[in-house]
């Protein structure tokens, strides 16, 4: 793997369309993903001859810096942010056309690795070891958390009548 890519710009431009989409699935929206991508790669860009040499693999390096980044966000901004006056007016943003549906949601509701290692593992077709190294976790953390993540998406699709059983007209 390494020397594939005769710079980090080729790179880049090669491994960007995935990046983006694999950050939508983490993040939720475009807006976030599009931020998530460009803080790592300004970060792995000043070390890229480093990524490139020693990690064996830069695109799961990548991804791994994504899922750590994302979730050091999510435990930072969870938190109360207690404001002395209610803003008057909310600005106008643009719908996401994938926020009313349900699987979407219940996906967004995950934790985010939960999160994580399903959207690596059915939206990018990874393995359970592949995983396992984007993560860097092991596999059977893998098994565990995909376990709990199907659980709770089973439960939250059924709640909502969209778990593919009984869907016949009557």
């Amino acid at each position: 793997m390494p020397g594939e890519f005769a710079d980090f710009g080729d790179f880049v431009r090669t491994a960007l369309p995935g990046l983006l989409r694999y950050g939508h699935a983490l993040t939720g929206n475009p807006h976030d993903a599009a931020d998530l991508v460009q803080t790592v790669l300004e970060k792995i860009g000043s070390r890229w001859t480093y990524v490139q040499n020693k990690t064996g693999d830069p695109l799961a390096y990548i991804r791994r810096s994504m899922a750590n980044a994302h979730v050091s966000r999510w435990r930072r901004t969870k938190r109360e942010s207690l404001v002395a006056e209610i803003p008057d007016a909310q600005p106008f943003s643009h719908a996401d056309p994938f926020e009313h549906e349900p699987l979407w949601q219940a996906l967004r509701a995950l934790p985010p690795r939960q999160r994580a290692v399903m959207v690596l593992r059915y939206y990018d077709g990874l393995s359970e070891s592949e995983i396992a190294a984007a993560l860097g976790v092991t596999q059977g953390t893998v098994k565990s958390q995909a376990s709990k993540a199907i659980a709770s998406l089973r439960t939250k699709l059924t709640l909502t009548g969209l778990d593919g059983e009984g869907s016949e007209a009557e």
